[in-house]
């Protein structure tokens, strides 16, 4: 399933159960923001919000360390 937005698109797929997704940046300034499909709505939508802390924060191009950057979005998606 893919939702398509202004800046991202939504996708669930199957991980781990330990992984509630990631955010990987595209060529055209886009996003793609994979989501666990295995999880919860609810835990999707919260993973959802830490994804898009990344991008709001610039976080593939401010070059801070990759420590920082889940800390800060882990603290904002809250």
């Amino acid at each position: 399933m893919t939702i398509e937005g202004a800046d991202y698109y939504i996708r669930l797929i199957d991980l781990p159960y330990s992984i509630g997704g990631f955010i990987t940046p595209n060529d055209d300034g886009t996003y793609n923001v994979y989501l666990n499909a295995r999880l919860s709505a609810e835990k999707n939508l919260d993973t959802f919000f830490h994804e898009v802390e990344h991008i709001e924060n610039d976080d593939f191009y401010n070059g801070l360390p990759l420590e920082l950057i889940e800390e800060r979005a882990r603290l904002l998606s809250r």
